[in-house]
């Protein structure tokens, strides 16, 4: 399995690289957000590759997280490798998190080639689909393992984050607690 091509850069498009590995030129397709962050002659990526009858292609990622993405993504059924460089080209996993976390129907349906059935399939199926880099607030750890406390207790996902957006709590034990007093009102 190749999970990773390091070459010299000989093309780049908005959504693909030509990449030259000693002589071997291969094509890889990218995110627009992954395309925007390449510079420089050498690289490294991080690849999905993917065989089926009618192709054998390779899609790259700089970062772990959105090839973490693009692998649960293309997982769901119905939801191809294009689609799947759609979602990651409209949003950062982190922000894809956070949007699956609000379960945002209609954020979702804003990427090309998503409409109100995918989209709410995706949301449904990937409920517990969470990112964390280093840009994450240890706030957005806490309110993210408050919301999975106060879900398994019952209380329903978009009652919860609404709730979680009132509180004024930084510690999880506190926080919960300040939630549950407001849920139960």
């Amino acid at each position: 399995m190749i999970v990773a091509i390091e070459g010299k850069l000989e093309k780049k498009d908005p959504t693909f690289l030509h990449i030259n590995i000693k002589g071997l030129v291969y094509e890889v397709f990218v995110s627009l957000n992954c395309s925007a962050k390449i510079s420089g002659e050498n690289i490294r990526l991080l690849v999905k590759h993917i065989i089926k009858e009618e192709s054998d292609s390779f899609y790259g990622f700089l970062d772990e997280n959105e090839k973490k993405l693009f692998c649960t993504l293309i997982k769901i059924n119905g939801i191809g490798p294009k689609v799947a460089l759609a979602i990651c080209s409209t949003f950062t996993p982190s922000s894809f998190a956070k949007l699956v976390m609000n379960n945002d129907v209609n954020l979702l349906k804003k990427v090309p080639g998503i409409g109100l059935k995918s989209a709410s399939r995706i949301l449904v199926e990937l409920s517990g689909f969470i990112v964390f880099d280093e840009e994450d607030s240890a706030e957005t750890k806490i309110n993210y393992e408050a919301s999975q406390a106060l879900e398994s207790l019952g209380f329903k996902k978009d009652l919860v984050s609404k709730t979680l957006a009132t509180c004024a709590e930084n510690e999880l034990s506190a926080l919960i607690k300040e939630a549950l007093k407001k849920l139960q009102k």
